[in-house]
């Protein structure tokens, strides 16, 4: 298993290049690969990790708070996103409140990192967490932006 840091920096890089995304006009119909490219390595990463460890109680709590916690700042980034259509198409982009959404989930998500692996026995289960934290944020921000696009097609106006 990746220690902390190689989580921890692998996590940043990922956040990088997703706010990056999220900032430029892009489709709003996309397909889901990013989403289900991290959401699979997250869920290996954790998993592998809860295999080699014996989580106790509180860092279940604490990872599912975390979740939650993903699925929330997901929700309110997916309202930051301008939705509009042009030529038929509907197209979303971010902007800096997305972004600073973005940073303070994470900030938050290593917050409770470090408080999983203060209650949990073994080390790096917290971090382990990061890819899938964010696919969770990723899903509730697609899910979000999808239902404002359902509604944007239904408007005669051109902009969401």
């Amino acid at each position: 298993m990746p220690n902390t840091f190689d989580n921890i920096l692998i996590g940043l890089v990922v956040l990088t290049w997703l706010i990056w995304r999220q900032l430029q006009a892009r489709r709003a119909d996309r397909p889901p690969v990013v989403l289900l490219v991290i959401s699979a390595l997250g869920a290996a990463s954790l998993g592998f990790a809860i295999a080699t460890t014996t989580p106790t109680s509180t860092a279940i709590l604490l990872l599912a708070t975390s979740f939650v916690a993903a699925g929330g700042f997901g929700v309110a980034r997916g309202y930051t996103m301008r939705i509009w259509r042009s030529d038929g198409t509907l197209w979303r982009q971010g902007n800096w409140l997305t972004a600073a959404l973005w940073l303070i989930s994470f900030g938050i998500h290593l917050g409770l990192d470090f408080a999983v692996d203060a209650v949990n026995s073994t080390r790096g289960l917290g971090s382990a967490s990061i890819l899938l934290y964010l696919a969770v944020s990723l899903a509730a921000q697609r899910l979000t932006v999808r239902s404002r696009s359902h509604e944007a097609l239904r408007k005669p106006s051109n902009a969401a």
